[in-house]
Formats: C-alpha cells, sequence, structure tokens
C-alpha cells in the first residue's frame, strides 16, 4: 500500500524489500492511489529494488483515481509508461504487469469498458501490456471483459461466510477467464474497525482455523491453474492483513494494530512459497512455532461508540498455534487455565486450544522428551477487558 508508505526513504524500501525476500516473496504490487506524494515514493521503489532480484508492478486503486474523464488517463499512461522499461519491472510471459483494485465502473470519457482500459493502459503502452484486474463485477461479464488478460480475484482470499476457506470461488473465476491469466489470493486475516465520522468499515471476514496455511496449500495443490499468486498484504494495517513489519504511516488504525506483530506470517511464507515454485514441500529443516490468537472474546461486550464488527459471530475462541517440526515429538500449549500435550510428526502440524485469560506458553519436545523450544512470546496477552473491540490478531514466531 503506497499510500501506508509516505515516510519512506529509499532505504526503508530496501530494508522492507530484503524481508520480503527472506520471506520467499518474489516482488511487491504497488497499490497507488490519488496522493500527490505516491509518484514520488514508487520512484524510490523502483530505484531500490536496482540491483536486486526483487520486481515490482502497479496496482492502480480505482477506489482512489478518478476514471471518469478522458483527462484521468493522464497519470495512468505515466505510471504505466515510466517503469516499463526499468529492469525490476515485472514481466509476465513476455508482457507488462498491471492490475488494478476496483474499476469496472471506470469509462474515461469512453463507451464501455473495453474501450475505457483500453484508452487509460494498453494505447500508449510501450510494451505489450498483461491487464490483470481485481474488478468486482459478475463473472459473468468477464468473457466479453476482453481488455482483460487476467483476472486478480482479490475477495479469494477470505471466506464470504462462516465456513472455511476452499478452492470454490477460484474455480468459478478461473473457469470464467478462460485460457486468460489468474492471479490467486492468499491472506492471513481481515478486521477493519473505522466508524462513520471515518472510513465507515467496521466488519470481519473469517480468519479463523490457520486461514493463511490452509489458503496456500489450496493454492499449491491447484497450481496448475494459477499463474500468479498475490499476498493481502504486506503492509495494509487498516485492514488487519499486514505481513511486514508496522510502520509509522498508518491510516488512523493504531488502536488495533499497535502492539501486533504479524512478521511471523512473513518468516511462514518461504517454507509455501518454495512450494507454490517447485510443486515440492521442502523439508523442514529447522524447528519452530508459530502462535496467534485475537485478545479477547467474541462475545465481550465492550463500551465502543463504533461498536462490535459485522460478522463477529464468525470467529472461534482459540489459540492457534503452528509447528514447523524436524521430527516426531510433542506440543504442550498452555494459555492462563486452559493447557493440552498434542503428539507432532515431522512437518508442519496444527494444534488449537480454547483461549483463557493469561499468556500463552508452548513447549516442543522430541520424541525422546528433550526440550528442544520453550516460547512465551511477550505482549501477548488474552484479556477479559478491552477499552474497544480488537478483533485483529496477535502472531508471534519462536526464534
Amino acid at each position: 500500500m503506497v499510500g501506508n508508505s509516505f515516510s519512506y526513504s529509499r532505504s526503508t524500501w530496501s530494508s522492507n524489500m530484503a524481508l520480503a525476500m527472506a520471506g520467499g516473496i518474489d516482488g511487491f504490487a504497488l497499490n497507488v492511489g490519488s496522493d500527490s506524494w505516491s509518484s514520488n515514493r514508487v520512484a524510490d521503489a523502483y530505484a531500490a529494488a536496482i540491483g536486486t532480484p526483487f520486481k515490482l508492478f502497479l496496482s492502480l486503486d480505482m477506489s482512489s483515481l478518478p476514471c471518469a474523464s478522458t483527462g484521468d488517463a493522464k497519470l495512468i499512461r505515466q505510471y504505466v509508461n515510466n517503469y516499463s522499461n526499468h529492469p525490476n519491472q515485472l514481466f509476465y510471459r513476455g508482457q507488462q504487469v498491471v492490475s488494478t483494485f476496483s474499476g469496472s465502473d471506470c469509462k474515461f470519457g469512453q463507451s464501455n469498458i473495453n474501450t475505457a482500459w483500453n484508452y487509460a493502459v494498453k494505447a500508449t503502452a510501450t510494451k505489450p501490456i498483461a491487464f490483470i484486474p481485481a474488478f468486482f463485477s459478475p463473472t459473468s461479464s468477464f468473457a466479453s471483459t476482453t481488455v482483460m488478460n487476467g483476472d486478480f480475484n482479490w475477495n479469494g482470499g477470505w471466506p464470504m461466510g462462516d465456513y472455511d476457506i476452499d478452492f470454490s470461488t477460484d474455480q468459478t473465476h478461473i473457469n470464467a477467464i478462460g485460457a486468460r491469466y489468474y492471479m490467486a489470493p492468499v491472506t492471513p486475516a481481515f478486521f477493519t474497525h473505522y466508524g462513520a465520522n471515518s472510513f465507515n468499515k467496521n466488519w470481519i471476514y473469517r480468519s479463523d482455523d490457520w486461514l493463511y496455511n490452509s489458503r496456500w496449500e489450496l493454492l499449491i495443490q491447484h497450481r496448475a491453474q494459477i499463474d500468479i499468486v498475490e499476498i493481502i498484504t504486506w503492509n495494509d494495517y487498516g485492514e488487519s492483513h499486514y505481513i511486514g513489519p508496522i510502520g509509522p504511516d498508518q491510516p488512523g488504525s493504531q488502536a488495533w494494530v499497535n502492539g501486533f506483530d504479524h512478521q511471523g506470517w512473513n518468516i511462514m511464507t518461504k517454507y509455501y512459497a518454495d512450494a507454490w515454485r517447485s510443486g515440492v514441500y521442502p523439508t523442514i529443516s529447522k524447528n519452530q512455532i508459530f502462535l496467534s490468537a485475537r485478545p479477547h472474546s467474541k462475545a465481550l461486550t465492550i463500551k465502543d461508540p463504533i461498536g462490535k464488527p459485522n460478522s463477529w459471530q464468525w470467529t472461534d475462541d482459540n489459540l492457534y498455534a503452528v509447528v514447523f517440526a524436524t521430527g516426531p515429538g510433542s506440543l504442550q500449549l498452555s494459555i492462563g487455565s486452559s493447557n493440552r500435550t498434542t503428539a507432532i510428526s515431522a512437518g508442519v502440524n496444527k494444534i488449537k486450544l480454547p483461549l483463557s485469560p493469561g499468556s500463552p506458553t508452548a513447549l516442543l519436545r522430541d520424541s525422546n522428551g528433550n526440550l528442544l523450544i520453550s516460547f512465551s512470546p511477550s505482549g501477548f496477552t488474552y484479556v477479559t477487558k478491552a477499552a474497544a473491540y480488537n478483533f485483529n490478531y496477535y502472531m508471534a514466531a519462536s526464534p
């Protein structure tokens, strides 16, 4: 989210790219809106990537950028053409990748969606374009939306109801887009809590039962049908699905973001990204524990003027553990008065435990009972009282 990078220097971009590459990530989709300073941050990002294998591409945020008149296409054309010859620009099958968030209603002074986006993105492009937008339009319209070279199914990262994630919406989009490209989303969570005097967004999507792991496993299983995987997101703090470090340029989301680090999901990503690229899950060479939970019960009643988020009932009060294990053993997991011990096998193990007020501890032992990891993350507490609703996750990774 370039909109959350106001204070970034070139070195900030470099450090974020280094963290992303350590997590197995190949590049950033740069979500750009109408902020006057955004073009400078985009330029810094491309400059910071030089000399690295890290790729970048533009994701035009049409919930922010104007798109009614012919003149509104000028900035978009500049963005596309400024970086078409850049060594770190992402090309897919010889075409420069350009994406969007929204934009199915854009006209740019034209008569229909095809002529509109051809005019804005393709007509003056200096390189062939792979236009892969996230249009929030019925999939039945894809056949006639010939300007699309592919589809980014933005809402496919979360289940859209009170059920676990599956591949059904992906398959619907894949069937509708036909032989064109399919870009699939993967994401760890969604919670936003803005009042009517702000962005007026106050809801969750179901993210329980190890959503990030389960979603990656689905994408790896169906990798032959997918061209690109995009993680939602590196730094969208307002919607709680960031996996990078918490930066200073938050969109008024500090109340539910500060103290809720998510970088464990980035650490976890490399295992799945390597499996995505190769089609084979790598052998785990290092034992590691990942813990995540929300800070209070979904049933808690709080004097919060914004109110309880919509779909709050789609959550469960559990501590979620993921263990990357090199061999068999056991995990002793506890929080407050709740505890359990579970047998662990080599590979990825998923364990959940009902939450109880307190802080978690996880003890990993090998098959001989030798203690391998003792993990009690600091600042990670499940409480019975709170000043405001927070359905964001604590997420912590053991050393």
